[in-house]
């Protein structure tokens, strides 16, 4: 159906579609034990072994918390460029977590200069022609000036896509225009593009360069399979507790959560297919150069760990979402996401923890405070930017075949 014939449908909603007296509470409570954690965290931390510790935590949950934003605005950008009807109901959720760009931006700012990059990254302090050849050949693009404006153009590019997504559906509440929709569905592909693009150099820059002489042309992909999976998690545990207090009670269905249940098996499908494959393709060549990344997950306690992450995001959840039951029901599908969230969690930490600098498996009790830190301002944001429009696209062209949406 295009968006001229469905817009002459007008459905009527039946269910409470804002937040009212929700948000503020929320958003309040959620304010106040982030600035607590974040802060009272990098106040301690810096005066710990040089920040290093902290430097690690806060790159874990920088990382995690920008992929759920990253996979809301992926999330946005697909349902655009393939004319989705069905989420349309739960798109606004996605448009707001988005939005949350702006907050990851400053984040990542804290990070860069506030010394996390000098304590972390060995190529931060190399110059070129100082007898390291690893070095060299990458210095043209591993060097302060470029990565300070990569780093710049990643956020605008996340910025600005998602602003002018969020507030063009919010402008159609408002008008009805079907146009609106006809130009998000125009823009899109391009919009397809500055992802993908930003996306795997922010994976290379942020992660991958933490062991700057390894390479991999599979990693930003890696890193793209566990933001999408986690954030139809992040959908569906939104979506529960906005229903859980008499939000959305009528237009989010069983069908919906199915659907979101089937997104995230074929991620957790498609991590795996991605993490082999670049595994395979290193332990076949057996070249050093390439190897002892995986050599530093494979010693003392990472290997255990290494495991646990091949058992706890691929096969359990593999078993355990492949029926068409288990997807369908409400409790089941919330324990199925909030533990692919502890799962991708732990892939960050996986990445980033192991090194020549802790080649023993070790955990910090920042790694706890900077993810309640983060999270509360995470939180904050989202409930912030939903807090004064309706939480569904009430007058989206396709808003009908979305409430009429079923499986079959």
């Amino acid at each position: 159906m295009n968006a001229h014939a469905a817009s002459m449908e007008r459905p009527v909603l039946k269910d409470k579609t804002r937040l009212g007296d929700v948000g503020p509470k929320i958003a309040h409570a959620a304010l106040i034990l982030g600035l607590i954690a974040l802060g009272g965290s990098i106040a301690w931390g810096v005066t710990l072994e040089g920040g290093k510790p902290l430097w690690k935590s806060y790159l874990i949950n920088f990382a995690f918390f920008t992929s759920l934003t990253l996979g809301g605005l992926f999330f946005v950008i697909i349902q655009h460029v393939t004319h989705a009807g069905w989420s349309v109901v739960v798109r606004r959720v996605a448009e707001a977590v988005a939005c949350n760009a702006w907050l990851m931006a400053l984040l990542g700012a804290g990070f860069v200069l506030g010394g996390g990059m000098g304590s972390l990254y060995e190529w931060w302090h190399l110059h070129p022609g100082h007898g390291n050849h690893l070095y060299d050949i990458k210095a043209p693009y591993l060097n302060h000036t470029f990565f300070y404006i990569r780093f710049v153009a990643y956020f605008a590019i996340w910025i600005v896509l998602s602003q002018y997504f969020f507030r063009t559906s919010v402008k159609q509440d408002e008008s009805g225009d079907p146009n609106l929709t006809l130009a998000m569905e125009r823009r899109s592909p391009l919009a397809v593009i500055l992802f993908a693009l930003s996306l795997t150099f922010f994976a290379v820059d942020m992660l991958m360069s933490l062991e700057y002489a390894w390479f991999s042309t599979m990693f930003g992909v890696y890193y793209f399979a566990g933001t999408a999976g986690a954030f139809f998690a992040v959908a569906i545990l939104t979506l529960s507790f906005l229903q859980g207090r008499g939000l959305l009670t009528e237009s989010v269905t069983k069908e919906h959560y199915h659907d979101l249940g089937k997104l995230v098996f074929a991620f957790v499908v498609f991590w795996c297919y991605i993490a082999y494959s670049q595994y395979m393709l290193i332990w076949y060549a057996n070249i050093p150069e390439e190897t002892f990344w995986y050599q530093n997950r494979l010693g003392d306690g990472w290997k255990g760990l290494s495991l646990f992450l091949l058992l706890g995001h691929f096969f359990g959840p593999f078993l355990f979402l492949m029926s068409r039951w288990q997807k369908r029901r409400h409790g089941t599908l919330l324990a199925a996401a909030i533990w692919m969230l502890f799962m991708h969690w732990i892939d960050m930490f996986w990445l980033v923890k192991p090194g020549a600098d802790m080649p023993a498996l070790q955990s910090s009790v920042f790694d706890l405070t900077l993810f309640i830190g983060m999270g509360g301002l995470w939180v904050w944001a989202l409930f912030r930017r939903l807090q004064d429009v309706s939480l569904v696209p009430e007058r989206d062209p396709r808003l009908g075949e979305s409430l009429r949406f079923e499986n079959y």
